[in-house]
C-alpha cells in the first residue's frame, strides 16, 4: 500500500498523466458519480457516512488497483496481505471484488484526509469507510480503478 499527498502522485509509475490530471482537477465540489478516465481507468465518486468498525469489511480485487482519495471529511481504512486471511464471501467476477473476515493479526491503518490518497494492490486487503476516533461523518470520496 502507498499513502501519499496528491502532490507527490507523479512519484508513482503505477499512475498515468490522464488519471493524474483528473486526480488533481478534483476539488470537494465535484459532482458525485462514475467517470470514464481512459482506457484502463475509471473513478467513481460518492457520498457517504463512515461507519463504526463492526460494519465494514476487508476486500480485495482481482483486476484493478484502487487509488482511494478523500474530496472532503476523513475516515480510518486498515490493509494488510490477503495472505491467510478467511474468505467470508467469495471472489464475483461482475464486481471484481471479494469479502474476508477480520483477521486475528495485527493491521496496518492509514488515515484518509482530503487530497491524500493510498493506493492498493490486488494482494492487498482493506477495509474502507471506517470512523476516525469513534465519530460518524460524511465524506466525499474518489476510487480510481487502474486496471491489472
Amino acid at each position: 500500500m502507498i499513502s501519499d499527498k496528491l502532490e507527490n502522485i507523479e512519484k508513482y509509475n503505477i499512475v498515468s498523466d490522464q488519471v493524474s490530471d483528473f486526480l488533481r482537477s478534483l476539488t470537494p465540489d465535484f459532482t458525485a458519480g462514475h467517470y470514464e478516465i481512459d482506457d484502463t481507468a475509471y473513478a467513481n465518486i460518492d457520498i457517504y457516512e463512515t461507519k463504526d468498525i463492526s460494519l465494514c469489511k476487508f476486500e480485495a480485487h482481482k483486476k484493478y488497483i484502487d487509488i482511494q482519495m478523500l474530496l472532503s471529511g476523513q475516515e480510518r481504512l486498515d490493509y494488510t496481505s490477503v495472505t491467510g486471511l478467511s474468505v467470508s464471501e467469495e471472489y464475483d467476477l461482475q464486481r471484481d471484488v471479494m469479502f474476508f473476515h477480520s483477521p486475528s493479526e495485527y493491521v496496518d491503518t492509514v488515515a484518509l484526509k482530503p487530497f491524500k490518497f493510498a493506493v492498493l494492490y490486488p494482494y492487498e486487503a482493506h477495509r474502507p469507510q471506517m470512523n476516525i476516533s469513534n465519530t460518524s461523518q460524511i465524506v466525499k470520496k474518489v476510487v480510481v480503478k487502474i486496471k491489472v
